[in-house]
C-alpha cells in the first residue's frame, strides 16, 4: 500500500491560513472588545476636578485693584483670545502631533520606554498635551507605573470627550509656568505685566518653554538659560513649519522687558476695602468662600483708585512715624451710597485690622446728629441757651452729670445753635438733649444711618456711645444729600466665570429727614471752618464750600464732613485705647481731611450747597438774635423754616453823645496840661 506523503508546502499553507484565520477572528474579538472599552469608557464621567481661578477686583473705572487666588493665580481665556503664537508653539515644544495621534505619540512613547527598560528606571517621559493634562487635572506628579496606568485611561477618556480645542484651550489655562502663575493669562501678567492676548511672538516663545521646568527656565531666576530655552522653541517651531529662520532669528534678538513679580503684587491697592468686598460677598450676598477666593469671579466694586490714592497720601504725609497712632478714613459719594475709598490703618502688612468697621466714640462729631433731633422737634438756629458751668439731673434717682467744655471755657451768655456748633459747646449740646428728650437723638441716629446702638444718656450728646467711621460717614452723608439716606455700596455687580450675573446692586435711596432741615444743619455746619470755629486752622487748605464736626475724647480724635460730592469721616487714635499722647495727635484728623477732601475732588468744580425751596433767609444780629438792623456791627446770613424766622429787627445803639464844644480841647491843650 502506497502512502502519500503531504507536501510541506501544503501544510505549511493550510497552517498558514489557519493562524491567517485565527488572527482574523483574534483581531476582531479585540477590535471588538476594545471598542466596548472604549464606549465603556466613554460613558463613564471624568472625575471632579476644580480648575482654580483667580478673582479679580475692579474699580469703579473697571481697574484692577486686587486678585484673590489660593496657591493657583489662574484667569481662564478662551482659545479663540490667545494668539496663535502661543499655541503654535506649546505644541511645537511639547507634542508636535498633537492634531495627529489620538492622545499617545507611539513613537516617543516606544522611545522613552526603551530607554526605561535600559536604565531600570521611570525617569524618561514622552507625554503628550493630553497626558500632560490627565496628570495635571487628576493625578499627582508620582513617577509610578500605576500613575501612568491611570493616566493613560484618563487620556484616553480626555480625548473621547473633548475635541483638539477643547484640549489645548484646557492646557494653556491649567499649565504651571512658575511664580504661581496657571494658564497663559496670569504668566503673561506675571512675567510681561501684559493680557496674553497682547503677546507677540519672542514672548509667547519664551514662555512656551517654561511648563518644562519653572524653576530652571524662569526669567526672574536666570535669564539666560529662559532665553537657552527659548532658542530650543523657536528652532522647534521652524521644523514644524509654523516660522521661517529668519523669523525665528528677529524673535530671539528682540530685547524683552520683564514686570517684576513682586512689583505686580504691589499694584494691589486699597487691602483693608478688598477684605471688606470678600467679607460682603461671602456675607451678605451669600457666595461661598472657596467661589470667592478662587472661583474665577469678577467683583465690580465703588472705589475710585484715584481718591484712594490722596487718602493714602494724606495718611502718609501727617501721621507721625515716632507713635504708634493708628488712623481710619472713610468716603461716600451721598447720591449714591458708594464708597470711594476706604483706609483700615497705617499699614496693612503690619496689621489687617480694619478700624473703617471699629467702634469708636465719636465726641462732638456726633453733635449734628443732636441737632437734627432739635431742629425736629421745635429748635430755630436762633435757639439760644447760656454757656455756663451747669449740673443736669437725670433720672428715677436724681442722677447728677456734669460736663465740661474744652478748658473749662464758657462764654458765660447765651449763645444760638450756630456758636454751640462752631465752638462745640458741651453745655449747649447736653441742655438742648435733655430738653428735647434723650430718645430724640436715639431715634434720629437709627433714621441717619448710625446701626450701633445709643443709650439715651445724657452723654449721648457728646458722643459717649461709639460708632464706626463707616456709619458716621453714611450719616453725614445722609445730611450731604439733602435728608436722603442711601445705603453704603461697595459692591456693583459679581459675574462668574462665564459672565453670568451673580449680584447687582444699584442705589436705594429714602428721604428720612426733611431736606430742609438738612441743609439749615448744613449751612450751620460750615460755621466749624469758619472764624472761630474748630477746624478753622485747616480752611487755608480748602477752596470750596464744606460743612463738618469735629470731635475730640481723651481716645480718639475725628472730623466729618461733607461736600455736596462726598462724605468723609477721618479717625485717629490708638489701638489699646490708651489716651492721645500730644495735644498735637488730637489735631491730626483736621489736616487729614482737608488734604483728602481737596485732592480728591480737585478735578471736581466746587460746588455750593443749593437752599430748598421754602426757606427763608434773613441776616440776623447775633448778639440780639433779632433781625440785623442798619445800625447792628454784626450780621449773619440764617435760614428759617416758614414762621420761624424772627421779625424783630435790632435795637439802633445808642450814640454816643459828644462833648460840648467849649469842652473840646486841641491836642496842644492836652499836651499843655499834662
Amino acid at each position: 500500500m502506497e502512502i502519500k506523503r503531504e507536501d510541506p508546502l501544503v501544510r505549511w499553507l493550510r497552517i498558514a491560513g489557519r493562524c491567517v484565520r485565527y488572527l482574523a477572528i483574534a483581531s476582531v474579538l479585540f477590535a471588538v472588545l476594545a471598542g466596548l472599552f472604549l464606549l465603556y469608557l466613554r460613558s463613564q464621567p471624568l472625575p471632579q476636578t476644580d480648575l482654580n481661578e483667580t478673582t479679580t477686583i475692579y474699580g469703579a473705572d473697571s481697574s484692577v485693584i486686587a486678585t484673590l487666588y489660593k496657591g493657583e493665580n489662574r484667569v481662564f481665556l478662551p482659545l479663540n483670545h490667545i494668539p496663535k503664537y502661543v499655541q503654535n508653539a506649546s505644541i511645537a515644544i511639547e507634542d508636535r502631533k498633537f492634531y495627529e495621534h489620538t492622545g499617545f505619540d507611539m513613537t516617543r512613547i516606544a522611545g522613552a520606554a526603551f530607554n526605561d527598560i535600559r536604565t531600570l528606571s521611570k525617569a524618561e517621559g514622552a507625554s503628550t498635551i493630553t497626558m500632560q493634562l490627565a496628570r495635571n487635572l487628576y493625578l499627582s506628579h508620582d513617577k509610578t507605573w500605576s500613575r501612568k496606568y491611570k493616566e493613560a485611561l484618563l487620556t484616553i477618556q480626555l480625548e473621547l470627550n473633548y475635541t483638539k480645542p477643547q484640549l489645548l484651550e484646557l492646557y494653556l489655562n491649567q499649565i504651571y509656568y512658575g511664580h504661581a502663575a496657571y494658564g497663559i493669562q496670569a504668566a503673561a501678567k506675571t512675567y510681561f505685566g501684559k493680557n496674553a492676548a497682547d503677546l507677540d511672538l519672542a514672548e509667547a516663545s519664551l514662555l512656551a518653554g517654561l511648563p518644562k521646568g519653572p524653576k530652571f527656565f524662569s526669567p526672574f531666576r536666570d535669564e539666560q538659560a529662559a532665553k537657552s530655552r527659548q532658542r530650543i522653541v523657536l528652532n522647534a517651531m521652524v521644523a514644524e513649519g509654523y516660522l521661517t529662520r529668519t523669523q525665528a532669528d528677529a524673535a530671539f534678538a528682540e530685547k524683552l522687558t520683564f514686570a517684576n513679580p513682586a512689583a505686580a503684587q504691589s499694584k494691589n491697592i486699597a487691602p483693608y476695602f478688598r477684605d471688606y468686598v470678600v467679607k460682603l460677598a461671602r456675607d451678605k450676598y451669600g457666595i461661598e468662600e472657596d467661589l470667592v477666593e478662587h472661583g474665577g469671579l469678577k467683583i465690580y466694586t465703588s472705589l475710585d483708585p484715584h481718591m484712594q490714592q490722596k487718602a493714602e497720601e494724606a495718611m502718609k504725609k501727617y501721621m507721625p512715624k515716632d507713635r504708634p497712632l493708628q488712623t481710619a478714613l472713610v468716603a461716600i459719594e451721598p447720591q449714591t451710597g458708594y464708597i470711594r475709598a476706604m483706609v483700615g490703618g497705617r499699614d496693612y502688612a503690619k496689621s489687617q485690622y480694619n478700624r473703617a468697621l471699629a467702634l469708636r466714640q465719636p465726641g462732638s462729631s456726633i453733635k449734628p446728629v443732636l441737632y437734627m433731633a432739635a431742629l425736629e422737634n421745635g429748635y430755630t438756629p436762633l435757639t439760644r441757651i447760656k454757656s455756663e458751668p451747669t449740673v443736669f439731673t437725670f433720672g428715677n434717682h436724681n442722677e447728677t452729670y456734669t460736663p465740661h467744655n474744652f478748658g473749662d471755657q464758657y462764654v458765660n451768655d447765651y449763645i444760638n445753635m450756630g456758636q454751640a456748633i462752631a465752638r462745640s459747646d458741651n453745655i449747649y449740646a447736653v441742655q438742648t438733649h435733655m430738653t428735647i428728650g434723650p430718645d430724640k437723638m436715639v431715634a434720629t441716629a437709627k433714621r441717619l444711618g448710625i446701626d450701633s446702638p445709643f443709650t439715651p444718656l445724657p452723654s449721648l450728646a457728646l458722643g459717649s456711645a461709639p460708632v464706626m467711621p463707616l456709619e458716621l460717614t453714611r450719616a453725614f452723608a445722609t445730611i450731604a444729600d439733602q435728608g436722603q439716606k442711601t445705603e453704603p455700596l461697595a459692591i456693583t455687580r459679581i459675574e462668574d466665570r462665564e459672565g453670568n450675573v451673580l449680584v447687582e446692586a444699584h442705589p436705594q435711596t429714602q428721604q428720612v429727614v426733611s431736606k430742609e432741615n438738612a441743609f439749615i444743619l448744613t449751612h450751620l455746619m460750615e460755621k466749624v471752618f469758619a472764624t472761630g470755629g474748630t477746624a478753622n486752622r485747616v480752611s487755608g487748605q480748602l477752596h470750596r464750600p464744606v460743612a463738618g464736626k469735629t470731635g475730640t475724647t481723651d481716645y480718639d480724635a475725628w472730623l466729618a464732613g461733607f461736600t455736596p460730592q462726598l462724605a468723609t469721616a477721618v479717625w485717629v487714635g490708638y489701638d489699646d485705647n490708651r489716651k492721645l499722647d500730644e495735644v498735637a495727635d488730637a489735631r491730626l484728623a483736621a489736616p487729614i481731611w482737608a488734604s483728602f477732601m481737596e485732592n480728591a475732588l480737585a478735578s471736581t468744580p466746587p460746588a455750593i450747597f443749593s437752599v430748598p425751596e421754602g426757606l427763608v433767609p434773613a441776616y440776623v444780629d447775633p448778639v440780639s438774635g433779632k433781625l440785623a438792623g442798619p445800625g447792628s456791627k454784626t450780621q449773619e446770613l440764617m435760614y428759617f423754616m416758614p414762621g420761624t424766622a424772627p421779625t424783630e429787627y435790632a435795637p439802633e445803639p445808642v450814640p454816643v453823645k459828644p462833648l460840648p464844644a467849649e469842652e473840646k480841647k486841641s491836642f496842644w491843650d492836652k499836651w499843655k496840661f499834662w
